[in-house]
């Protein structure tokens, strides 16, 4: 068999099943779309789901793809052997209902045996127990020696999970030691199996059973093909290596984390492990950043952090002193961008995102050592194992040490870790929240009844240039169950094939309105669409009853439409304006479009200037006074990235793109509605700026007849203003500055006046010296004396005492101020005086503390002002020795 590269491998499959007349589909982004189960794609069927289920029309029957996937549920492995990773692609093929195992077996051999050839001698295949039909097609349409094939049960041959669709497999095994002799039966393929001496490179997964929640497996109408061929492992194989970190393009990064490090591969266990988590770390951080995954302390974003931050300590550990997996992602992107060209497209871009994560870290790494390090000490002085959750948790929370970083290191001291009072910690804050989040959900269950929408129902947007149209009311749902019929202040979904109501979608709110006839009104109080692009009017019936099938007449708000339209164009318009402005790095990361206001999120580095603000608004500006027209043209994906249309950061789309153009000024990929001309837009306004996330910036905004109303809200503020401070408005800044001049003055005077008044209380406090143990007491009450007059105070009467303790206590308001004062006689006599002004605090409702020679504190009990004072003897006494 010929030693083929990781990329000629992936191309060559592609091929051979574009040849087989398959769609070749490029790797959906890592993030995925409309399924919260899961937190990254980590799987070659995972993001065709849709397609299985019928809930999506497939592009073709036929697909095949190279998809990039994370698996995460064995990081602590990753490193420790040369066998796990977190990033890999998966080959795959697939069949939506066409063709099934007659093709799919005698393609798979042909592949293995033609196109990578690979020895017969050194491939055996497996069957699910019961799957006769797949062992015959095996023995009979391929050349495969029977004697290779094995029938195992269902843990080894059958996937299914729950309920629903599922089915028996077939995998095609490689043998490492042929020489060995031949493997004669089940039982020892399966020992040999567990031995690592065969591994298992394809599973063809014959998805032909739908179980029920009876158990009962049931036929499906169209049985489907689902395959997956792990790329890195193939390539390990046709390498002739034991070890993924060998395949040519993973050992480039390898060589090159050797060469930053000058730690040599190979010739120390503990370095070994570090090195390939780095290797491995770094490969996977760069595509997750590619796809638009930024570090934060939640979810996928966490998984990012922890990632890096892992491979940084590592490298460390290999005594790499400076930031460094920004500058070795440049290996992973060229070892990789001929296939994914978004790596290339975005690497500056990813590299300043792990920049900045491994200097974040840095500062991090070395506080939370300091800290991890006493609690060590502790347990070790203490002769404890176990580290408490609370401590670990306070590490994680306050510090921002990852957890597995903790664990990790207290493992090599042999020092284990509270997991249940740390996961008790995580899930009070993951509490505290949701709380702070809050949650919304319209009519509490809307995606359940969304998807009680038939597949078979066709629902069209026809609405980019109408808001009013009629149609058939085809479905109506009220809760939970598909009905014939609404009625009067009933809340429920209609769906009708053809619609002018926009559904929430981009970032872009759905339309309002409503849907009527002569019988019937409601109002539409959202449009969404379900996973499978049916759109539903979700309503509240105002009048009379509407029967299924019946024509309805619906009517979009305009005016709030309008509204959109303007903040929706000019969302496009400011992102242009971000890029002139702050660079190309610049990409949309999150939007929100209501009647109201814009909510836009985007990848940056740093808060904006007000100069920038400025720069950004004007830009937009400018170009709404140009009056462009604002075309739209639907073209292939390829064709609109030529022509220099914005994409979604971390979005896949179809073939066909519709492109909106603001004159010669911006051009997205958009499927949102928008203003026939930039002029419509009215101006445009910034009203804030801020970070939502690390590297992530966001800007809220108004158009129109909103920016209209903003600047005459501020005008009659300033007409306020001016009327107050009694001159025009133009001379408001100056009369301010003569008001803050004057205001300092009486400060001063204030101050003065008050340092006269404590002056004056001095003699009257000196008159009530009082002798605790040999030691000098004055302490007293004072009126309306605070800061730095009441310390003023207590310093001259600590001069004039000489040796001694001073405690004075002052009301202001209704708070109350103490401050303590102590010689050094009395210090050394045992005098502590933050350890006094806690106690007399204590007695006014406050505390405070300081140095033994001076302290201040606070208390919120005026009225036992006097009683804390009286208790300071009693209270000196438990001092002096």
């Amino acid at each position: 068999m010929e030693k083929l590269g990781l990329n000629e491998i992936r191309e060559s499959y592609l091929k051979f099943f574009e040849g087989k007349e398959h769609l070749r589909l490029g790797s959906f982004p890592l993030v995925p779309k409309n399924d919260a189960s899961l937190l990254l794609v980590n799987a070659g069927m995972q993001p065709l789901k849709p397609y299985f289920t019928g809930m999506q029309t497939p592009p073709s029957v036929r697909v095949t793809t190279c998809q990039k996937c994370i698996r995460t549920g064995d990081i602590e492995n990753v490193g420790k052997t040369s066998r796990h990773g977190t990033f890999f692609e998966m080959l795959g093929n697939f069949s939506f209902g066409d063709y099934f195992k007659k093709e799919i077996i005698p393609w798979a051999w042909e592949y293995m045996t033609e196109v990578l050839m690979i020895p017969k001698e050194k491939l055996y295949v497996t069957v699910y127990l019961e799957d006769n039909e797949a062992f015959d097609i095996w023995s009979k349409d391929t050349d495969i020696d029977a004697t290779r094939i094995f029938r195992l049960g269902k843990e080894d041959n059958f996937w299914e999970i729950g309920q629903g669709p599922c089915g028996p497999s077939s995998e095609i095994h490689f043998d490492r030691n042929v020489e060995l002799g031949q493997i004669k039966t089940a039982e020892e393929f399966v020992k040999a199996g567990n031995e690592d001496r065969v591994i298992e490179l394809w599973n063809l997964v014959f998805t032909q059973f739908d179980k029920d929640a009876s158990g009962n497996y049931n036929k499906l109408k169209n049985p489907n093909i689902d395959t997956g061929m792990g790329l890195e492992r193939i390539a390990a194989t046709m390498q002739g290596t034991k070890s993924i970190f060998e395949v040519d393009t993973i050992k480039n990064i390898l060589e090159e984390v050797s060469r930053v490090s000058k730690v040599k591969y190979g010739e120390n266990h503990k370095d070994d492990i570090s090195l390939r988590i780095i290797t491995d770390h770094v490969r996977s951080t760069t595509f997750m950043i590619s796809d638009g995954v930024l570090p934060s302390n939640e979810g996928r974003g966490y998984v990012l952090r922890r990632l890096l931050r892992r491979a940084a300590r590592h490298g460390r550990l290999l005594g790499i002193k400076n930031t460094f997996l920004n500058k070795l992602c440049n290996t992973v992107i060229e070892n990789s961008f001929k296939a994914y060209p978004e790596l290339k497209e975005k690497a500056a871009y990813i590299k300043k995102v792990i920049k900045l994560e491994e200097e974040r870290f840095t500062e991090t790494l070395d506080s939370g050592m300091d800290i991890l390090k006493v609690y060590i000490e502790e347990l070790e002085n203490n002769n404890n194992k176990i580290l408490s959750g609370d401590k670990a948790f306070k590490l994680y929370d306050t510090f921002g040490f990852p957890f597995e970083l903790t664990e990790e290191i207290l493992e090599e001291k042999g020092i284990g870790i509270d997991l249940e009072g740390f996961n008790s910690e995580m899930q009070s804050q993951r509490q505290r929240a949701r709380a702070a989040r809050g949650h919304s959900n319209y009519m509490g269950n809307g995606e359940s009844q969304l998807n009680l929408i038939p597949k078979n129902i066709e629902t069209k947007f026809d609405g980019y240039d109408k808001t009013k149209l009629s149609a058939i009311a085809r479905v109506l749902i009220r809760g939970e169950e598909i009905v014939t019929e609404l009625s009067k202040g009933v809340k429920g979904i209609i769906v009708t094939e053809v619609t002018p109501f926009y559904a929430e979608m981009g970032g872009q709110i759905g339309d309002r309105g409503i849907i009527y006839n002569d019988n019937f009104k409601a109002e539409v109080e959202d449009c969404q669409k379900n996973a499978s692009g049916k759109v539903a009017h979700f309503v509240t019936v105002l009048e009379g009853t509407l029967q299924k099938d019946e024509t309805v007449t619906l009517k979009v708000d305009k005016i709030r439409r309008t509204e959109i339209c303007r903040n929706h164009t000019a969302t496009h318009m400011l992102q242009e304006a971000l890029k002139r402005v702050l660079g190309d790095h610049v990409h949309q990361s999150g939007s929100y479009v209501d009647e109201d206001r814009i909510r836009f999120d985007f990848t940056h580095f740093s808060a904006l200037t007000e100069e920038e603000i400025v720069k950004v608004e004007k830009i937009v500006n400018d170009n709404i006074m140009q009056v462009y027209n604002v075309d739209t043209n639907v073209m292939t994906i390829e064709k609109a990235k030529k022509s220099g249309a914005i994409a979604l950061f971390d979005e896949k789309y179809q073939e066909d793109v519709r492109v909106v153009s603001v004159g010669g000024f911006s051009k997205e990929l958009c499927g949102g509605t928008h203003v026939r001309n930039s002029g419509e837009i009215g101006m445009f306004k910034i009203l804030s700026e801020a970070g939502v996330a690390a590297g992530v910036r966001r800007i809220e905004a108004i158009t129109g007849s909103n920016s209209i109303k903003y600047l005459e809200d501020k005008n009659i503020l300033l007409r306020e203003i001016a009327s107050t401070l009694k001159c025009t408005e133009k001379d408001i800044t100056n009369r301010l500055q003569i008001q803050l001049a004057e205001l300092k003055d009486k400060e001063k005077e204030i101050a003065l006046l008050k340092g006269k008044l404590a002056t004056s209380s001095v003699d009257e406090i000196l008159d009530n010296v009082r002798d605790v143990k040999g030691v000098k007491v004055i302490c007293g009450v004072v009126k309306g004396i605070d800061g730095d007059a009441l310390r003023d105070l207590a310093d001259k009467l600590r001069d004039k005492l000489g040796d001694g303790v001073v405690v004075i206590g002052s009301r202001v308001d209704d708070k109350v101020e103490f401050v303590a004062m102590a010689s050094k006689s009395a210090i050394d006599s045992g005098v502590h005086c933050g350890k006094i002004i806690k106690e007399v605090a204590k007695i006014a409702g406050g505390g405070g503390g300081g140095r033994p020679d001076m302290a201040q504190a606070g208390g919120k009990l005026p009225e036992k002002l006097d009683d804390a004072i009286d208790k300071v003897p009693a209270i000196i006494e438990t001092f002096v020795k």
